[in-house]
This record gives C-alpha cells, sequence and structure tokens, in this order.
C-alpha cells in the first residue's frame, strides 16, 4: 500500500477538490484508488456523489472500535472513499483524543481494509498543523502540498517543509513531497511571478502541471462528480491528468 497525504499550510487553497479529482485521474491509470477524509469539514465525500444529509464516517462513535469496511464508499467513479462522518463537538473531542494518544490509530485502522499490495490511498487532512496530520505523516509514502498562486501561501513554504521533515525526514520508506499550485491564472503578473519563484525555488519538488482556474471544476462539484466526468477535455481535467501522471514518473504510484 502506498499512501499519499494531500496537505495544505493555510485554508482556502483548494486541497480537497485537489484530492478528489486526483484520485479519479489516479484511477485512469489502471487501478482502483482509496481516498480518506481527514478533514472534519467532510467535504470530499460531497464529490463523489454522497448525499449531504448522510452522517456515516470514520469519526462516528460506531467506527471508533471497529474496522472501517463498513464505512468504505464505492463510487462510480473508479475511486472508493471513506468520509470523516458528522460528528457534534463531543464526538469530534473524542475522536481526536483517541488520535492523539494512539501513535499507530491511522496504521492499524488502513490494514484493517485488507488493500491489495499495489493499492493507492489518498488522505485528504485539515490546513496547517494538526494531530490529523501527525498520524498522515506518520504513515505516508508521499506529501502533496496544494498551494494558491499568491503571496500567503508563498510564504508558508519554509514552515511547512520544516513540519514535513520533522515527522518524515528519518523514515526510510518516504519516498519524498512536492508542491502544485491550484486556481493558477495566467493572465495575472502575480500568479505568473509566484510561479516562477516556487519553480526556482524548489527545483523538483514542484509540479510544473499547475492546476488552472477553471468554473468546470464548480460545477462539477454542484454537480457531486469528479471534473474529469462533468466535463472532460476542460483546462482543469488536463491539468490533473499531468499532475497524476507527474507523480506516477516520480513516485511510481501506479504498477
Amino acid at each position: 500500500m502506498r499512501v499519499v497525504a494531500v496537505i495544505s499550510p493555510k485554508g482556502g487553497v483548494g486541497k480537497t477538490t485537489v484530492t478528489a479529482n486526483l484520485a479519479a485521474a489516479l484511477s485512469q491509470l489502471g487501478e482502483r484508488i482509496t481516498v480518506l477524509d481527514l478533514d472534519p469539514q467532510n467535504a470530499l465525500r460531497l464529490h463523489f456523489g454522497m448525499p449531504y444529509e448522510e452522517n456515516a464516517g470514520i469519526a462516528r462513535p460506531e467506527a471508533w472500535s471497529g474496522g472501517w469496511r463498513p464505512c468504505l464508499n464505492v463510487s462510480r467513479f473508479g475511486v472508493d472513499f471513506l468520509p470523516y462522518g458528522i460528528v457534534n463537538e463531543s464526538e469530534r473531542e473524542q475522536f481526536e483524543r483517541q488520535l492523539k494518544f494512539q501513535s499507530d490509530w491511522l496504521f492499524q485502522h488502513l490494514n484493517s481494509l485488507g488493500l491489495a499490495e499495489n493499492a493507492v490511498v489518498l488522505i485528504d487532512t485539515p490546513p496547517g498543523p494538526s494531530i490529523y496530520l501527525q498520524q498522515v505523516l506518520q504513515v505516508a509514502h508521499v506529501g502533496l502540498v496544494v498551494l494558491r498562486p499568491d503571496a500567503a501561501s508563498y510564504s508558508t513554504v519554509p514552515s511547512i517543509e520544516a513540519l514535513l521533515e520533522f515527522y518524515t525526514g528519518k523514515r526510510k520508506d518516504f519516498l519524498g513531497h512536492c508542491f502544485v499550485l491550484n486556481q493558477m491564472d495566467a493572465s495575472k503578473q502575480l500568479c505568473r511571478d509566484v510561479y516562477g519563484m516556487l519553480r526556482a525555488q524548489l527545483g523538483g519538488r514542484f509540479v510544473p502541471a499547475a492546476i488552472h482556474r477553471d468554473e468546470g471544476v464548480r460545477e462539477a462539484l454542484a454537480c457531486q462528480m469528479p471534473v474529469a466526468e462533468y466535463a472532460r477535455f476542460c483546462s482543469a481535467t488536463q491539468d490533473v491528468q499531468h499532475l497524476a501522471q507527474w507523480l506516477q514518473t516520480h513516485f511510481g504510484l501506479i504498477d
């Protein structure tokens, strides 16, 4: 099993949307992909057609002591997904206490799924440092950091790289991390400047295939489907496909 942690140092960068669309693009390369939502916003499920009012998920009390198989949803898009679930504040606090005091919690639950050895799991995490991110970086093999092409995102690069180094620097099975720009608008000088500075600063850790701003992405979410299913030939679909291929070339995610 290979695990990809999808990370953002700040909110509002479209991390969950990138996770969902990347999962669908990777599935087109030949494997069924599993995505796990570890963000309490519980929004990942909406990209795969789960009813908004459905409350099931891995953070629900009924899933705390058992395996995750009952929570696994099979979508029609070649992607299986595990939603976070709808919980109240008391339940969320209890759930997070489990994560804090059981260091191998995520490792154990991923293994309970019985996925194939060559399976790929994408995990959506909350923005910034969190107990969720700590758990994920203990098992992830690849870190994908999602940024917007703006000054605020650019300023967070040193801190997120320090965080990644702290949790993964001594792990021999960690393959590395990379950065991708989302909501790129090449008509704006600031976007082009940030793109150029990040490419120069990060070198091989920077994914040159930025994901451009595209109304098709929002429309696809409104229809509760990946953008590739909604608008196969739009720019965002092509960009995400290039991202999937880049990750495959650099990290060999798909056998």
